[in-house]
Formats: structure tokens, C-alpha cells, sequence
């Protein structure tokens, strides 16, 4: 019977539960489908810390090497990591992970050499379609040679590469609380920290994919919660929350307070171009802050405007040879890491700023984020299209209001914008908006929203 891969292939990954929508038999062919695809004669897998993905992440590299592929298996590790030796060993990649989603899921996210991404129009759906054609007719043909499976521990020298890209060695002593969710945080932070001038107060770091503590999704406001009080409490300098994978970096300030993304983008933005001779193109997404754009304007770079996603956003850094990318949700990507995201080094160039200075995080922070903003609210509704278009028909006209349609339906005056966007998985409208301060941002926020929910 044919495998319905059409609830656990998304665009630009593998997710679902385990073992009801796929399971080791299934992620064998996922290693031998990949190997097909990518042409490749060696790959490089890495796992997270939920239970079931060395079991998974084994059964691929049992599939690759069946074809052929030799394949090193660096084992426990972040999505960065994973991201690091596929970009220094120039090999295509395997991450068994499910990043921020409950215990009962995992994935694959893939990438071809040098951490490129992999996503629907550049061999995910050549790889389902294999695998549901073998999932119905049998296991592929074996290779003559079968390939070598290699296991490699990369942790040091990822941690090295990091650090040789952000001078943390004269910075002030810096008191930093870390929760890492059980997630893989508590595997890469002790070992990137080390010999540096910090006192680490860590936070769940037993790995643990049951997530007995809280999600591992920072995101969430109520996942920060012991973050922020613990950093009140310790009377720490900052406090960064990690995601399960620990690609995703969330920072407080010293009051517990969450630092939100889009200042982070400006403040590594302004870092990156000063490292590059105050020149250089930054990507960011179309509802990153104004203040993004501002700052890197002021800084001397250009800056360039793209579409939600991180395959949008790596295409635009590659054709234009951008220096570092940000976005909203906290995924920042840098050239000196092959276009791919990492937290981690946007956590490091958060502690080289502050280090760097005697002032506190919110001091810091408040130069480069100027404006209100709602952060994303999700609307069920009916009819996406409908409601769109329901928008653009109270603001097509209007003077001093320009329109635009790049991704969703942005509207924009002098001192004001606001972008909805439709989910492509589910019947929501996400609304963005931003002010030049916090009662035009409500105004503006509740407007869009009665629009939005008829």
C-alpha cells in the first residue's frame, strides 16, 4: 500500500507524528530517495534529543548507504551543527529533528552541500515521489558497493568556527542565564561558551524530548516565562531562550524583558557591516521593523526586502551575496556560515555588543528598536481571498497609502503599516503591524482586525 506522505512532506521539510505517519521502514527510504536525488556519493546526518530520532536517523543512513552513499553520522547535534559539517565537509545533510513541536513528532530537514536548502522545487518532491512509488512496489535496488556509515564529532570545531567569526575575548564579564528547554541548547551552549568570559546560569539543559518543563518553542510568550524570571532573579546581564534544535535564539534584557527580533536583526546587521568595511547587503523579511532598513541605511549598507520563509530568504542573500539576513521569528542567517541560519552566532554578537560597553541590554537595544509594533496575530477566516480582499477595498485610494503585494497584502502610510498574509497550511490570516508609536499601532492593529473577522 502506497505511504501518504502528503501530511508529512511540507514545503520545505519532513514532519509528522511518529509512529502513526511515518517510522523507521519509511525514513530508510527517505535515506535511499535522497541519495537518488542528490546524486550524491556521501552525506552527513545529525539527530536531536527526542527519543525516537537515532532510531529514525539511523534507518536513513541504513538507506543511503544501501545506495552506495557513504555517510557520516555526527549523531547528537543542533541544526546548525548539522548545518556547520555539511558546509565544511561540503556534503548534502540529513537533521532528524522536529524542531519546536511537540514530543510526538519528528522530521527531516534536508540540505544539499554546503548547507544549501532543500524545499519542494529543489528535490523534496523528487524524493516523495520516490518514496511513495517504493512504499507501494518495494525497497529500491541495492547498490553493488554498499557505502560506509562513519560516525564524527563535530561539536568543538563548530564551536570554534563560531567563535572565530565574533571577538568575544576582551569583552566584560557578562552574567548570562540560558534556557535551553531540554532541548539541543544544553548540548552545544556548554561547549561554545567555554573559556569565555561568562558566568552561565543554565536552564533545563538535560536533554530530554518529552519537553517536561515547557515546549521548546520561544516564540510563545508563555515558554519565556521562567526564562524572565530567573534573569530577574539572578540579577543577570541577559537571557537567551533556544528552540528545540536550537537554531532559534530568543533574547531578554536585564529586566526580563523580551528583546524583540527585529532588533536583533538591526543590532547584527550594524555589527556585520562595520566587520565588513561598513558596506554590504542585509536581507530581511517584509515584516521585520522599519528599523531594520533604518539601521542599516545609517550603517552604510544596502538592505533588501524579501518574502516570509527561509528559502526566500537564503535564494536572496545567495543572488545578491548579502552579508547576514534576519527575521521576525528569530531565524538569523550569515554569509560566513553558507547563507544558513544560526542562532548561536546571533547570540554571540549579542554578548560581543553588550560586552563591549558598559551599559545595560535595554540601553542598547533601544537604538535599534524605534517603533510599536502588534507582533502576529492569526484570524480564522472563511475565505482567505475574500477578506484580502475586503482590505484592499477600505484602503485602495486613500491618500498618502500605497499598496503592495510581495507577500500577503501590505499596507503602508508615513507613519504606519500593517502586512496580512494568508497561512499556507491553515484557514488563518496573519496580521503584522507597526507605528511610529503605540496608539497609532493600536488604531491601525484594530482596524486591520475588524476588517479581518467581518
Amino acid at each position: 500500500m502506497t505511504a501518504d506522505l502528503s501530511q508529512i512532506v511540507k514545503a520545505y521539510d519532513v514532519r509528522g507524528i511518529v509512529p502513526d505517519q511515518w517510522d523507521e521502514p519509511l525514513a530508510e527510504l527517505f535515506g535511499a530517495a535522497f541519495a537518488r536525488v542528490t546524486g550524491a556519493t556521501a552525506i552527513v546526518t545529525g539527530h536531536d534529543m527526542r527519543p525516537s530520532s537515532p532510531g529514525l536517523s539511523g534507518a536513513f543512513a541504513r538507506g543511503a548507504a544501501a545506495q552506495g552513499v557513504d555517510v557520516t553520522e555526527i549523531g547528537l547535534c543542533s541544526t546548525d551543527q548539522l548545518y556547520y559539517a555539511s558546509g565544511v565537509l561540503d556534503l548534502p545533510g540529513a537533521m532528524f529533528t522536529a524542531s519546536h513541536n511537540p514530543a510526538q513528532y519528528n522530521g527531516i530537514k534536508l540540505c544539499r552541500a554546503g548547507a544549501a536548502p532543500v524545499g519542494q522545487d529543489t528535490g523534496l518532491a523528487d524524493i516523495r515521489e520516490l518514496v511513495e512509488r517504493w512504499s507501494e512496489s518495494g525497497a529500491p535496488e541495492p547498490a553493488g558497493t554498499p557505502g560506509t556509515l562513519t560516525r564524527r564529532d563535530t561539536l568543538d570545531d563548530y564551536a570554534a568556527h563560531l567563535r572565530s567569526l565574533v571577538d568575544l575575548r576582551s569583552i566584560r564579564p557578562l552574567k548570562v542565564v540560558v534556557d535551553a528547554g531540554n532541548g539541543m541548547g544544553g548540548h552545544t551552549v556548554p561547549t561554545v561558551f567555554a573559556g569565555l568570559p561568562l558566568t552561565l546560569v543554565p536552564m533545563y539543559f538535560e536533554l530530554d524530548g518529552t519537553f517536561p518543563h515547557h515546549e521548546a518553542n520561544p516564540l510563545d510568550p508563555a515558554n519565556l516565562v521562567d526564562l524572565q524570571q530567573r534573569v530577574r532573579e539572578e540579577g543577570a546581564d541577559l537571557g537567551l531562550a533556544f528552540d528545540g534544535d536550537a537554531d532559534r535564539c530568543f533574547v531578554v534584557d536585564e529586566r526580563g524583558e523580551p528583546v524583540p527580533p527585529s532588533a536583533i536583526t538591526a543590532l547584527v546587521a550594524s555589527r556585520e557591516l562595520a566587520r565588513n568595511g561598513g558596506t554590504g547587503t542585509i536581507i530581511h523579511n517584509l515584516i521585520t521593523s522599519w528599523s531594520v532598513p533604518e539601521v542599516v541605511r545609517e550603517s552604510g549598507g544596502t538592505s533588501a526586502r524579501t518574502r516570509v520563509g527561509h528559502s526566500f530568504i537564503k535564494a536572496e542573500m545567495a543572488r545578491t551575496g548579502a552579508i547576514f539576513g534576519g527575521e521576525h521569528s528569530a531565524h538569523y542567517y550569515f554569509r560566513d556560515f553558507w547563507n544558513a541560519d544560526t542562532g548561536m552566532l546571533a547570540a554571540l554578537h549579542v554578548l560581543a555588543a553588550l560586552g563591549g560597553q558598559q551599559g545595560a541590554l535595554s540601553a542598547l537595544v533601544a537604538q535599534y528598536d524605534r517603533y510599536a509594533g502588534s507582533g502576529e496575530i492569526n484570524s480564522t477566516v472563511d475565505d482567505q481571498t475574500a477578506r484580502l480582499s475586503a482590505i484592499r477595498a477600505a484602503y485602495e485610494g486613500r491618500e498618502g497609502i500605497t499598496l503592495d503585494d510581495l507577500d500577503g497584502l501590505t499596507v503602508t502610510s508615513a507613519d504606519w503599516w500593517f502586512n496580512v498574509r494568508p497561512s499556507n497550511t491553515e484557514p488563518l490570516l496573519r496580521l503584522n503591524a507597526e507605528a511610529r508609536d503605540e496608539a497609532t499601532m493600536t488604531k491601525v492593529r484594530d482596524e486591520a482586525l475588524a476588517i479581518i473577522r467581518g
